[in-house]
């Protein structure tokens, strides 16, 4: 009988989403950035868009419910601004239309996961505190 490997935060499709984002920003818009010497901005979006994904590994190293609700709260913070950061290199017309809506798709879809991922957690702990938690007393009436 062969043993299932253990479970990593790489099977979660919230952290597989945040990847391929994060793929995206260092293969089609950090290479842009750079050429036009916009060093700060690509700084910026590169470790906006690490966070994404870092964040929800430590969470998912957390073993606790709400712990791990709480990094992806900020994985979700870093995911809007990389989105904020994408609208900018938009704006000031430093990347074109279709790199801009490609980078908003990458968003959308990361943010759709992760916020279900993120609904789950707190389903989760709200099951395992009620299946945990003592039963209240009955009330006492009065003789």
């Amino acid at each position: 009988m062969e043993e299932e490997p253990t479970k990593t935060f790489e099977d979660l499709e919230a952290w597989k989403a945040g990847r391929e984002l994060r793929v995206f920003v260092f293969r089609r818009v950090v290479p842009i950035l750079k050429d036009l010497r916009e060093f700060e901005l690509s700084d910026q979006i590169k470790r906006a868009s690490r966070s994404v994904t870092h964040n929800i590994a430590e969470g998912h190293g957390r073993f606790h419910f709400l712990d791990n609700y709480r990094f992806g709260s900020q994985a979700r913070g870093s995911l809007n601004e990389v989105l904020d950061q994408l609208i900018t290199c938009h704006d000031d017309s430093l990347i074109q239309e279709e790199l801009y809506v490609s980078g908003r798709d990458h968003f959308n879809k990361t943010l759709r996961i992760l916020n279900g991922y993120m609904s789950w957690l707190k389903r989760s702990a709200k099951a395992k505190d009620s299946a945990t938690a003592p039963t209240p007393a009955p009330p006492i009436s009065n003789l």
